[in-house]
């Protein structure tokens, strides 16, 4: 009786050892595809970008928002939006400049701080970040195009102020 005992254990050991053959392996394998076919930035205007030259915290967020367009595999990609997330963090807390501390630029940049987190949580659930990164790039370009409707703004402050009118 024992000696059929440790038979079968050795035979239930031997079959269990054999390797599985998971399709998830060639699916992380092949080729990065989501950065293909994003939407472009939006150009700011000269105006504008003196303004934003000189806030420091804009321009290293821009630069790593910059590294999205030339990620190759997914894990690249999840260090980008990590340091998207600590430079929009720092950005958020910074210093804003002058013409730029209005409520407009500010709500904009918290709807970018939220796609930036959607896609994070895409990429951490490992679903397809696709569509959350156009919302992300959207809401980006919707704060650049910010920036030049604040600097091109003709109307006084004075009426922009005075709620009344």
């Amino acid at each position: 009786m024992p000696k059929i005992i440790f038979f079968l254990i050795v035979i239930i050991l031997a079959s269990s050892c054999k390797e599985a053959v998971s399709g998830t392996e060639n699916v992380q394998e092949s080729q990065w595809q989501v950065t293909d076919g994003l939407p472009n930035k939006v150009r700011v205007d000269s105006k504008a970008q003196t303004i934003l030259n000189n806030w420091k915290d804009f321009m290293v967020l821009e630069s790593s928002f910059d590294k999205i367009y030339s990620t190759e595999n997914r894990e690249d990609f999840v260090l980008i939006i990590d340091e998207l997330v600590e430079n929009q963090k720092k950005m958020e807390v910074g210093i804003y400049p002058a013409s730029f501390d209005i409520p407009q630029i500010k709500g904009r940049q918290k709807v970018f701080k939220t796609y930036v987190l959607k896609t994070k949580g895409d990429l951490e659930y490992r679903q397809d970040p696709k569509e959350s990164l156009v919302e992300m790039i959207t809401a980006f370009n919707n704060l650049r195009n910010q920036f030049n409707v604040v600097v091109n703004n003709t109307l006084p402050d004075e009426l922009r102020a005075n709620e009344e009118n």
